[in-house]
């Protein structure tokens, strides 16, 4: 899974997240109340700010929810169990689709 977002942004509003991710930005809301790693910042109209590590820990969940099939149980309980494990796996396959789509592009300009 490959998101757009700018990379020198400190925070990024629902709006841009839920786009990323092509999902509703009622799911990121649904999202962040389920999960206990997600900790975005609210200004002072209460609008959730994700921070670049709320980001990574989305790939993470859309990761493992849309992607591998889990519940949001048993997505909750893999986290707690090995999250650092988990993000290890999870970098591995992000930097390997990210390679792969780098040689695809190559392939496709010979």
């Amino acid at each position: 899974m490959h998101i757009e977002l700018p990379k020198d942004k400190r925070y990024y509003s629902i709006g841009e997240v839920a786009k990323a991710f092509d999902v509703n930005a009622s799911l990121i809301r649904f999202w962040d109340g389920e999960f206990d790693i997600l900790k975005p910042k609210k200004n002072a109209k209460g609008n959730r700010m994700f921070t670049p590590e709320d980001i990574k820990n989305l790939k993470l969940i859309y990761h493992l929810v849309k992607e591998r099939g889990f519940t949001l149980e048993g997505a909750k309980t893999h986290l707690k169990e090995g999250q650092k494990k988990t993000m290890d796996k999870f970098e591995i396959i992000s930097k390997l689709e990210t390679i792969k789509t780098q040689l695809i592009s190559i392939k496709n300009e010979l």
